[in-house]
Formats: C-alpha cells, structure tokens, sequence
C-alpha cells in the first residue's frame, strides 16, 4: 500500500446570524432532487437552498432550493469546500431539528457533519485523489457547567419556543 501525501486546511462557511447551515456527504447525483423533497415535506415556510458537490462525471455543483439568496450560499460554501460528494443546505425561517430526521432518511445521505446557526469550519483533507471533508469546528469551548439556573433557563427557553410542554 502506498500513502498518499495528504493536506488539511480549514474552509469558513460565512453566513448570515439568522441563516443555518446543515453540512453532510451523500452518494449520488439525485441527492438534491431528494433533499430538496424531505426539506419541502416539513414545511411551506421554510426558505433553503442546496448545493451538492458531484465527484465524478461532470463534476458541477448541483443545485436547488426554494430561495436565490439562500442557494447562492450554499452554492459559494460548497464550491470553497470542493469535497466530492459533500452537501450544503442553507436554511432559513425554521430549525435543523426540523429537517434533520428527514435529511437523513434520505437514502444517499451516508454522514451529517453539522446543523447548526454557529460560525462554521470545515476540515478539509487534499491529496493526488481529490478532496473530503475529516469534520466540522462548529462553536467555541464551554466555559463552565451549567448550574440550577442556567439549567432552568435552558428548560424555559425550550418550552418558549414550542419545543418541550
């Protein structure tokens, strides 16, 4: 077996406050017509936009979406991280909690490596054969545990926003 030299870089994915971003990799080129179905079926008033990174053949990054803004996002996020078989869905007016189960039912979805409103970093590894993505920095560090009313915050925001009764 010979070891192909191999590079890291990080690759931003700027993005609005108000936007989420969900990053993955899949395995074939209907993937976008797919995603953008599961992404339809949760709700009429999610914005979004999709971009998929084609490995092989044409190699293009293929698109779709319902939002122009949202789709020149994920378009120009995935054409900076140029890993074969990666996706990016911008997402705006709903939550990735939403849309994930959904986006993983998808048949030639094979990882989810964020969903997240977060400033995001992918890891990006490069060598003779292409480009992949080795994982995501998604966040800063913890700065401490949370406490009785941290933990009380957290319980009263989650039921605010319709998520626990």
């Amino acid at each position: 077996m010979t070891a192909l030299p191999v590079t890291l870089s990080l690759v931003p994915v700027p993005k609005p406050d108000d936007v989420n971003v969900i990053i993955g990799q899949a395995h074939f080129i209907k993937t976008v017509e797919d995603l953008h179905e599961a992404i339809v079926g949760v709700g009429a008033q999610l914005r979004f936009g999709i971009a998929f990174c084609e490995p092989s053949g044409e190699r293009l990054v293929r698109t779709s979406g319902n939002d122009e803004s949202l789709g020149a996002l994920a378009t120009g996020a995935a054409q900076r991280i140029a890993a074969g078989h990666c996706f990016v869905v911008m997402l705006a007016d709903g939550f990735p909690v939403n849309v994930l189960a959904p986006i993983r039912a998808v048949a030639e979805v094979c990882t989810v490596f964020c969903a997240t409103a977060n400033e995001v970093d992918v890891v990006v590894a490069s060598s003779a054969r292409g480009r992949g993505i080795v994982g995501v920095i998604d966040g800063e560090p913890p700065v401490g545990v949370e406490d009785t009313a941290a933990r009380a915050r957290r319980h009263d925001l989650l039921r605010a926003i319709g998520y626990k009764l």
